[in-house]
C-alpha cells in the first residue's frame, strides 16, 4: 500500500514511519510513506505557503498552488484523497477498515486555519475527523489514520487475527490484559486464565469485554446486542446475564 503525506512538516513523520510496527511493515515493502513537502511547491521566495483570508478573521489559510503541485506530483488525480479535518466524519472501524482495502490514498494536513476550499472542492477530498477537538495541524490525525490503517494489512501484525479480535472491530472494548508475574505487590492474575482451560478462558474474556463496553460505551453495547451474532450456548448465556445488569 503506498499512502502519500502531503504537509508544511515532514519532519515530524520519522519517528512514527520509521520505528516500531510500521517501520517493520515498511522494510517489508507491505506499505509505503512517502512525504511530501508542500513548500518545494510554492512559487515565493521564501517557500510562502499561507497567507490572509477574503473576508477577514483570525489567522493565515494554506494557498491552493503549492497544494495543487503538490497533489500533480503524486498523481491525485486518479488516487482518494484525505484532508485531515476537526470539521470531518469522526474516524471510525468502518472508515479505517474501507481504506485498508484500497491500494493507497493520499493525506493533506492542514495548519493554521486549514486550507483554501477550492483544494477541497478540485480534488474531490474527503474530510476526516480524529475527534472533536482542534490541533494544531493535521500530521497528528495523519499518524493515527496511517497506524491504523497498516495494522489492518496482512502480515503487518504478528497474529493475523490480533487486529480484527480487538477493541471495535468486534463491536466490544477489549477485555483486560495480564502478563508475568503472576502476583505483583499483592495483585494476582484471575485465576481462570492460568488453568489452561481454553473454553473458560474464552468465556472469561468475553464476560470482561461485555462488561466493560456496557458499562464505558453503552452505544457500542446496544449495537453488539442489536446485531446478530454466531454466539455459543455458553456465550449467549453469558450475555443475557449481562443485559439483565442494572447500570
Amino acid at each position: 500500500m503506498r499512502i502519500d503525506v502531503l504537509t508544511l512538516f515532514p519532519e515530524m513523520f520519522g519517528p512514527v514511519i520509521g520505528g516500531s510496527i510500521l517501520g517493520r511493515a515498511a522494510e517489508k515493502g507491505i506499505i509505503d510513506v512517502r512525504l511530501t513537502d508542500i513548500r518545494d511547491f510554492s512559487n515565493d521566495k521564501h517557500n510562502k505557503a499561507d497567507d490572509y483570508p477574503f473576508g477577514g478573521g483570525g489567522g493565515m489559510v494554506m494557498m491552493p498552488d503549492p497544494i495543487f503541485g503538490a497533489m500533480e506530483s503524486v498523481g491525485a488525480a486518479d488516487r482518494k484523497v484525505i484532508y485531515m479535518s476537526p470539521r470531518g466524519k469522526i474516524l471510525d472501524a468502518e472508515k479505517i477498515r474501507e481504506l485498508s482495502e484500497m491500494d493507497g490514498f493520499v493525506i493533506l494536513c492542514g495548519h493554521y486555519e486549514g486550507v483554501d476550499q477550492r483544494v477541497l472542492d478540485y480534488w474531490d477530498a474527503e474530510e476526516v475527523s480524529i475527534g472533536d477537538y482542534v490541533l494544531t495541524g493535521g500530521e497528528l490525525p495523519a499518524m493515527v489514520l496511517i497506524d491504523s490503517v497498516a495494522r489492518l494489512l496482512p502480515d503487518v501484525l504478528g497474529n493475523e487475527n490480533s487486529a480484527l479480535e480487538e477493541s471495535v472491530y468486534s463491536g466490544l472494548l477489549e477485555h483486560p490484559q495480564y502478563t508475568k508475574p503472576r502476583e505483583y505487590r499483592g495483585l494476582r492474575v484471575p485465576e481462570v486464565l492460568l488453568n489452561g482451560n481454553h473454553k473458560l478462558i474464552d468465556l472469561w474474556k468475553f464476560r470482561q469485554a461485555l462488561l466493560l463496553t456496557k458499562e464505558r460505551r453503552p452505544d457500542m453495547f446496544r449495537d453488539f446486542i442489536g446485531q446478530e451474532h454466531e454466539l455459543s450456548k455458553d456465550e449467549r448465556k453469558v450475555l443475557e446475564e449481562i443485559m439483565k445488569i442494572e447500570g
